[in-house]
């Protein structure tokens, strides 16, 4: 399966997918699908989780990135092949390339986490590091590409990826025939709109949800206007889904078939990664975690059985250690607190002693003595706490004023 220039807007079939899913065999996972009773309980219908966090590379990418790099015809296979990512097309393309035998040359940010550099280098790619955001590391790699007559690896914008990352939605089927809705993360459109030509073909009655990080949901505008449309500075902790712009096949696709568009906020994201990691015992990067945060935002809006489409795993560990802590916050479990106390011997110790009266488990302290807001005999003291959620936070500031503490807010 190879499409060249001249139709590279022709749209995708089932047909096409299921070739995709022949040539993936033997390299791409079928990976598991697990139930969650948590949010089982809370959507009151089976919810369960497609596990491509658990996929060769850690992400969905591999799928369309091997479709495309092996549908290419001899002469351009032999000039090699480049892309330009943050981390998962980047893995997907360099293990492709090598398993397919062919030259990959990956650009990625300067920025970029060590550990999906390092990755990428070992899956058998040349990294080169170009631009601090990826619109400059796209467009040298695009300019490589000129120079050099390798062929350029969209992320998302081809039929080819589009018909790979859809073979995600045939194993969906396979695996949950009972199926209602599917909830899938859209960043520049390739997986949702895979998903939706393998399942509206099979099972129109499936309901379709993609879902967009606020910050960066360029999808919304872009179906309102009829076109893909541009948004300014996309921000959000989930770089894989952090587009600024949708794909023009993947959009008319997503127009097409896909039932709604759905946005989530960073607290969500946290909230979701944070039960992932406790609840399902799985690490999904904030992408990968965005149906989840759906779900949980609005656990009435999906009719079950539900697929929430767990799109990658590979988290750098400095933001997870920040999201972890983010998510706690948002969920009542993580407090900071500033308070004035008069600075002498013990003071501090009587301090610690109250909050374990509370049972609050102390993370960080910072002792503040000079200060010219502080008067002669004060200290500030700044604390972060590990609570047990809202009312234990509540207890926690009730406590602290009882026993003679200023807080300040």
């Amino acid at each position: 399966m190879s499409y060249r220039a001249a139709d590279s807007l022709r749209s995708v079939t089932l047909d096409d997918v299921r070739g995709a899913q022949k040539m993936l065999s033997g390299v791409a996972r079928t990976t598991a699908m697990e139930g969650s009773r948590h949010l089982s309980q809370l959507v009151g219908a089976p919810v369960h989780f497609k596990c491509e966090n658990l996929q060769r590379t850690g992400s969905f990418k591999l799928r369309g990135a091997y479709v495309r790099i092996a549908g290419l015809l001899p002469e351009e296979r032999a000039a090699g092949v480049v892309a330009a990512s943050a981390g998962n097309h980047a893995q997907g393309v360099a293990l492709a390339s090598t398993v397919l035998g062919v030259r990959s040359t990956v650009f990625m940010p300067q920025g970029a986490p060590l550990p999906k550099i390092s990755a990428t280098r070992e899956y058998g790619a040349e990294v080169r590091l170009h631009g601090q955001v990826v619109d400059e590391t796209l467009a040298a790699a695009q300019e490589y590409a000129a120079e050099t007559g390798a062929v350029f690896i969209h992320p998302f914008d081809h039929p080819d990826i589009i018909a790979g990352q859809g073979t995600v939605g045939l194993e969906i089927l396979e695996q949950c025939p009972e199926v209602r809705t599917i909830v899938v993360g859209i960043g520049g459109g390739g997986l949702a709109a895979g998903i939706a030509v393998a399942v509206k073909a099979l099972r129109p009655d499936v309901r379709i949800v993609g879902v967009q990080a606020a910050g960066a949901a360029a999808y919304p505008p872009s179906l309102a206007a009829g076109r893909p449309v541009s948004i300014r500075t996309p921000a959000t902790m989930a770089d894989g889904i952090k587009v600024g712009r949708p794909g023009d096949v993947p959009f008319s696709i997503v127009g097409d078939l896909v039932d709604e568009v759905r946005t989530v906020t960073e607290d969500e994201l946290a909230a979701a990664l944070l039960l992932c990691l406790e609840r399902a015992k799985l690490v999904v990067e904030p992408a990968g975690a965005s149906p989840v945060a759906a779900l949980l935002s609005a656990p009435g809006a999906f009719e079950g059985p539900v697929v929430a489409v767990l799109s990658g795993g590979n988290v750098d560990p400095v933001l997870m250690e920040r999201v972890l802590r983010h998510g706690m916050a948002a969920q009542g479990r993580y407090l900071a607190v500033r308070l004035r106390l008069t600075d002498r011997p013990g003071a501090l110790a009587a301090l610690l002693g109250a909050l374990s009266v509370v049972d609050a488990n102390v993370l960080d302290v910072s002792h503040l003595r000079t200060d010219p807001r502080l008067g002669l005999t004060e200290a500030e003291v700044e604390l972060h706490l590990e609570t047990k959620g809202p009312e234990h936070c509540a207890e926690v500031g009730r406590a602290l004023r009882e026993a003679g503490y200023t807080v300040i807010d």
